[in-house]
């Protein structure tokens, strides 16, 4: 694994793989106003995101993680800086072009499952095919993240890690360009978060999907073309490992 360091105001944009980026961030901060204090969620990041890269962002909380994957994902606009996606600026989009823009473009999995416990799982995949411009039969997305035999289970039918895979199976089956994760093991034991983990490397490594990883546990980040390292809202490092781990070499 080789390693640059931070040095200086902003972020390291060493360690970045050549060609087009689909995500560009330069300089993002973020601010939230609590009364008379103001939290720096993020204090000038710059990160890049490429092409079927599988990219983990470890720290611990309040680091700015979340903060960061959010307005990758649309979720929340920055407070200053740009973030470019396939060179279209995103941090210029109306409202309703996010919406789209999340629609077609984006996967979410969260750390909690937020599947609708009266429908199937194939049915609670239904709900993003039925939207989505190009997506892929329900069945199969299923059976990428190995539940082509829990078709028809409802979520209380299902372990946790059954669970979390059909929310993944979910994210992918609008067949989206980045994926990306917040804690997806969190809520999870190393066995059954192995499983995950797995799921989600299959579809980076056979569908070619940007994904980004969000996690405190470092173990995870040997599985990952790149680690970046966040501490009190700034990358303190970003990491190349020289091979990927398979989830199942895993230890933590």
């Amino acid at each position: 694994m080789s390693e640059r360091a931070e040095s200086g105001p902003g972020s390291p944009r060493s360690a970045e793989p050549a060609g087009t980026p689909v995500f560009d961030a330069r300089n993002i901060t973020k601010v939230y106003d609590m009364g008379e204090v103001q939290v720096h969620a993020l204090r000038g990041v710059d990160l890049l995101l490429h092409e079927s890269e599988f990219v983990v962002l470890l720290g611990p909380s309040g680091s700015g993680k979340s903060t960061l994957l959010n307005i990758l994902g649309g979720l929340d606009t920055p407070t200053s800086g740009t973030v470019l996606y396939r060179g279209g600026e995103l941090t210029e989009a109306t409202e309703r072009e996010l919406t789209f823009y999340r629609r077609d473009h984006v996967g979410f999995v969260f750390q909690f499952y937020n599947l609708i416990p009266s429908l199937t799982a194939r049915e609670n995949v239904s709900l993003v095919t039925e939207i989505a411009p190009d997506p892929m039969r329900p069945e199969d997305a299923l059976s990428i993240v190995g539940l082509a035999d829990r078709l028809d289970h409802f979520p209380s039918q299902l372990s946790g890690g059954e669970q979390q895979r059909v929310a993944i199976a979910r994210a992918i089956a609008k067949r989206p360009d980045v994926l990306l994760c917040d804690e997806p093991t969190g809520a999870l034991d190393i066995a059954t978060g192995i499983l995950v983990l797995d799921a989600i490397e299959r579809v980076n490594r056979e569908l070619g999907t940007s994904t980004a990883v969000i996690t405190h546990n470092a173990a995870i980040a040997s599985m990952a073309d790149r680690v970046v390292r966040l501490a009190d809202g700034r990358i303190a490092t970003i990491e190349v490992n020289d091979r990927r781990m398979r989830p199942r070499d895993l230890r933590w």
